[in-house]
């Protein structure tokens, strides 16, 4: 690994692209901000995307996420998929879904599955349609093709190749998708902030359709607007599902060096949903998760976000998920067992009683 530009220290692990160590991030933001928001520039513009918020003066606001566009006549949002054209904002509405879907048999590997009913036998009977675990049935995986974050170590980053997809499905055919071995639907991505008007309608469709019980989730990064946050929550707590945020770090200039924006946002959102954790414990409403970067996401970002977990809800399940290097973060190495573990150990400290190590199979040997 190469040393920080900044200070010339030589820590364990530092990405050579993203070229400052976590210290000095956490420190010294205002040395090190510039270039790493030319990397995050650079990162976007190669696939067409906004490299900020657009604030056209006389613009269309878009209220679905944190930013609050504002593109004007021809301009598209940060996501890149909302568009003003002709004084309406396209993309992204109930009948013009941009996603990939597929059928996952149950039980799925998503951040929830070690506290989902389609795991548990027996699970809570009013939320699955079967008396044992749900075996032989699906999960319907919507990955929605766009995203109002900015990580410079995606792990599907593959997605921003077709933001621009003019290949559309609408609600309505997509909701059909569910059939009678569909258990559960999951909105992710990318993420499914930009289009959750289609995401809200599609699976009020298919509970509609569906003859037994079908649970509605959200995989999202938080940065909702209240009232769709509060819809989603809605749709997740009556159908038995529930909304998985993943808390990408919690120093917010780590989480800006890493994806490009704040996480102020999505910290608020976490509490407002985590309110809603003690209506219905079984099967748990909110669940936490956060990828160990190396380097940059470790027992200095994850004790702290434990910390406001449990002061909210001990109860909170929380995964902490391995990493493996794509994107622009790929010269890090994938995160150790001993980087999980001590991740762990911070979040059960902080007084966590459902913490979680997931996809244990990614996890590696100890840096070198």
């Amino acid at each position: 690994m190469s040393p920080c530009r900044l200070c010339s220290r030589k820590s364990r692990v530092i990405s050579e692209k993203l070229g400052f160590c976590a210290q000095c991030i956490r420190e010294r933001f205002e040395a090190v901000w510039p270039e790493i928001a030319r990397l995050h520039g650079e990162s976007r513009r190669v696939y067409g995307l906004p490299e900020s918020p657009p604030e056209t003066e006389d613009g269309l606001q878009c209220g679905l996420c944190m930013h609050g566009c504002k593109p004007g006549e021809g301009e598209a949002g940060y996501c890149g998929l909302r568009v003003n054209r002709g004084g309406k904002l396209a993309g992204g509405r109930p009948h013009e879904g941009n996603l990939s879907y597929y059928s996952d048999p149950l039980p799925t590997n998503c951040v929830a599955s070690f506290v989902c009913p389609c795991g548990q036998s027996p699970g809570p009977q009013q939320y699955i349609p079967v008396p044992d675990a749900e075996y032989t049935r699906y999960n319907l995986a919507v990955f929605y093709q766009a995203c109002s974050f900015n990580c410079l170590y995606c792990q599907n980053y593959h997605f921003k190749h077709a933001t621009f997809s003019k290949t559309r499905m609408s609600a309505a055919a997509l909701a059909e998708c569910a059939d009678s071995r569909t258990d559960c639907i999951c909105f992710f991505g990318g993420d499914p902030a930009p289009q959750i008007l289609h995401a809200l309608k599609t699976g009020r469709l298919a509970i509609n359709r569906a003859d037994g019980p079908i649970r509605i989730c959200f995989e999202i990064n938080g940065a909702l607007q209240t009232p769709y946050l509060d819809t989603i929550a809605d749709l997740s707590m009556v159908s038995g599902g529930c909304i998985k945020i993943d808390l990408k770090a919690w120093n917010e200039k780590t989480h800006m060096a890493l994806c490009g924006v704040s996480n102020a946002h999505t910290l608020e959102n976490f509490g407002r949903l985590a309110e809603r954790t003690f209506r219905r414990p079984d099967p748990p409403f909110l669940v936490a998760s956060t990828l160990l970067v190396p380097g940059y996401v470790d027992e200095d970002e994850v004790g702290p976000i434990a910390e406001y977990i449990t002061a909210l809800n001990p109860d909170i399940p929380y995964s902490l998920l391995g990493f493996h290097p794509g994107f622009y973060l790929s010269d890090l190495p994938v995160t150790s067992r001993s980087h999980a573990e001590r991740c762990a150990a911070a979040a059960e400290n902080a007084g966590l009683t459902r913490v979680h190590i997931g996809n244990r199979h990614l996890l590696g040997k100890a840096y070198t």
